[in-house]
């Protein structure tokens, strides 16, 4: 028998904790498992993670050396703050002397930190001058804060992303003397010495509860006789080793969505969308850009951090949420959920059980309203209206879809609430996801404008059990298309299983040269290799905001080689098909304007404008545009080329400049360098992708109106 590559992902979910294993080359699913998540365990979450993953691994008959990658995400970071489970830390901050260090030692002293749930990070603080340092009075400083109560310390240096030895030297006294230590230029390198302690002070509070899960989970991965690196799920979508989240355990903060939209960025063709992951208390909602997820800071307890994370918003509003009515009329739906009530949905009852249906109002929880609404049957169980029993009933749930039920239940339910509001059956079912869809709606509006993304271009995204609840009426009510993967319960895991390693440098860089974008770049590449990813896998992404002067490199790589599997590969065909369908067009109007070995680049006319989509080799959309144009040339000519792209789409408004975005596919790689402010800035960041490229090597490049109608 051959030998097998499989790709394992966990997703720790708030209820259960879900194991997919995946074929390498062909991305189907070969086994999975779900079991509850044991919040309660002496080991904490990481007991479901080593059930989970060996009942994966035992029941789908998976040799453990068949294993080429194994992740999970972990809901523990996030959890720790909202719960206050953490150790109180003492930073020893350190600056210069005069006004920097009189500055210094008060910003860096930021007192307790709120967590914004009535808990808090309890710090305290002490301060040494650079020419204080030395290895015996940093001891004696760590002595102090020890003595304070101090279970982790914080090393924060003014200016010690400039030279972090000093930083290190804490760490190890620290070390010594059996304290776990957060370095805050380990986790940003960038200035603002309050936001920087902060961030480290949060990481550090949680280190202890994170360090004891991942030792306990890595020793058991080691007993299965998996070999290869453990990897954590970060919350800007990447993996990082197990050994780096030692250290910056909270780059995990947020990383259960961040699984789910990395899941349904492989298994759907899409570019630019609204995602949602719809379980049954809550929907998080976020957006895909030209195949990448949106990312900023996280914010705790109302303090921004440095961390990096999936830009998500949360609504209390999902597959089980209950309904609201008083008055005869319907009031709301949400943010209760039937699993807090402790209700089963109508929808999810046999039909045989639903006999003298009749409708209670009832407060779920002490301090609830009393509007909710049960429903009391025959044999005294009572059970409950949800978003997804009016979505079997007006048919937007399809048999054999996770979220189906007893379509008659729902209805033999839902009628005594349609008869005290007056209506038909229907009409309640639509009156339920109107009400929720009333939450959605200026939340994509509000994210198409944030991320200017053109409506024509939004695709609704779902993913969780409860998206066939949402998504299909939501789409409809807006005009747009969705998508719910196969899979779509499990797509988490999935995420998880075909994540990249990801890794992000960031600097404070005024007017950035080439060499400096070249720098950043190896520097970024190099954390990326020292995280498992192979040299030859990694792309470097560049981002630079003019006005911070703050320049960005994200580098992903894997961390196995990965060939081409032909029988991932699609036609022109094929491609033109997806396009078209993207562009909501046939494929008789739609243009093929470039082809290469890897990439297909179709246009369609509208008007005086022309849709553009870019389609790579496996089908998937890497590019999508309102109006755009596309070159060819070689490597040699590519500032010729670009230049007369960039001129082309140049546009004004209201007397400003409208800067086109660029788009640069060279070796396979697709390189977004939109929102860039000029054209000299561009020719900067640009130049560095070319300095050891082929010149003969053709290259696209792709240049996009911006303005959004």
């Amino acid at each position: 028998m051959s030998k097998r590559s499989i790709r394992v992902g966990i997703d720790v979910g708030g209820t259960h904790t879900k194991a997919v294993a995946l074929d390498n080359e062909t991305q189907e699913i070969v086994g999975e498992s779900i079991v509850m998540t044991t919040h309660d365990d002496e080991l904490g979450v990481a007991a479901g993670v080593i059930e989970c993953f060996e009942n994966c691994l035992t029941k789908n008959d998976i040799d453990p050396k068949d294993v080429v990658f194994i992740a999970h995400s972990t809901t523990q970071a996030t959890n720790a703050l909202l719960e206050g489970d953490v150790a109180k830390v003492g930073i020893l901050a350190m600056a210069g002397g005069g006004l920097e260090g009189f500055l210094a030692k008060k910003q860096s002293n930021i007192g307790d930190i709120d967590l914004g749930t009535g808990r808090k990070i309890e710090t305290c603080h002490t301060f040494l001058k650079n020419k204080e340092i030395s290895e015996s009075r940093v001891a004696q400083e760590v002595a102090k804060l020890q003595g304070e109560g101090a279970e982790v310390i914080v090393a924060s240096q003014a200016f010690g992303v400039d030279g972090i030895d000093d930083e290190l030297l804490v760490k190890q006294e620290a070390e010594k003397k059996g304290l776990m230590v957060s370095v805050a230029s380990e986790i940003s390198k960038l200035y603002g010495l309050t936001r920087r302690t902060r961030t480290a002070a949060i990481n550090g509070s949680i280190l202890p509860k994170m360090m004891n899960t991942a030792n306990c989970t890595e020793m058991a991965v080691r007993r299965t006789g998996i070999d290869v690196p453990l990897m954590i799920m970060r919350g800007d979508g990447g993996v990082m080793d197990i050994n780096e989240m030692k250290k910056r355990p909270v780059l995990t903060m947020l990383s259960g969505p961040a699984a789910s939209v990395m899941g349904a960025l492989m298994y759907l063709r899409a570019s630019n969308g609204i995602y949602f992951e719809v379980g049954g208390t809550s929907t998080n909602i976020g957006v895909i850009k030209n195949g990448r997820p949106a990312v900023e800071y996280s914010t705790v307890g109302g303090h921004q951090t440095y961390v990096n994370s999936l830009d998500v918003i949360v609504l209390g509003v999902a597959g089980g949420s209950m309904v609201r009515a008083n008055d005869g009329k319907l009031v709301d739906v949400g943010p209760r959920s039937a699993h807090i009530a402790g209700l089963t949905y109508a929808v999810y009852t046999p039909e045989e059980e639903i006999v003298d249906p009749e409708l209670e109002f009832f407060a779920p929880k002490e301090g609830d309203p009393a509007d909710y609404v049960r429903i009391k049957l025959a044999s005294g169980k009572r059970v409950t209206i949800t978003n997804s029993c009016a979505a079997n009933v007006l048919g937007y749930v399809k048999e054999g879809e996770y979220s189906y039920g007893y379509v008659e239940s729902a209805r033999k339910c839902i009628k005594p609430l349609a008869d005290y509001l007056g209506v038909s059956i229907e009409e309640c079912a639509r009156q339920i996801l109107q009400k929720a869809f009333e939450k959605i709606e200026p939340v994509i509006n509000g994210f198409a404008e944030k991320y200017k993304i053109e409506r024509d271009q939004i695709s609704l995204v779902g993913c969780g059990g409860g998206a066939g609840a949402l998504l299909p009426y939501s789409a409809q009510a807006m005009g747009m298309n969705y998508s719910i993967p196969e899979h779509a319960e499990v797509i988490s895991s999935i995420g998880v299983a075909l994540a990249m390693i990801r890794d992000v440098v960031e600097r404070v860089i005024p007017n950035p040269t080439t060499e400096d974008i070249a720098a950043i770049k190896k520097e970024a590449k190099a954390m990326a290799i020292k995280n498992g990813a192979v040299p030859d896998t990694i792309e470097v992404q560049v981002e630079i905001d003019a006005q911070t002067s703050k320049v960005t490199a994200i580098a992903l790589g894997s961390n196995e080689v990965q060939a081409t599997d032909l029988k991932l590969r699609c036609n022109e065909e094929e491609a033109k098909k997806l396009a078209a369908d993207s562009m909501h067009t046939s494929v008789e109007e739609t243009e093929t304007l470039l082809v290469n070995d890897i990439f297909f680049v179709f246009g369609h006319k509208v008007g005086n404008k022309q849709q553009l989509r870019l389609v790579d080799h496996r089908g998937f959309i890497k590019v999508q545009c309102g109006n755009a144009i596309a070159g060819t040339c070689k490597a040699s000519e590519w500032e010729d080329k670009t230049t007369e792209l960039w001129n082309e789409m140049e546009t004004y408004r209201n007397e400003m400049v409208c800067t086109p975005d660029i788009f640069l596919c060279i070796g396979g790689k697709v390189l977004d360098f939109s929102n860039t402010l000029s054209l000299e800035q561009l020719m900067i960041i640009m130049r560095s992708e070319f300095l050891d490229a082929d010149p003969d090597e053709s290259i696209i490049i792709i240049s996009s109106q911006t303005e959004i109608q």
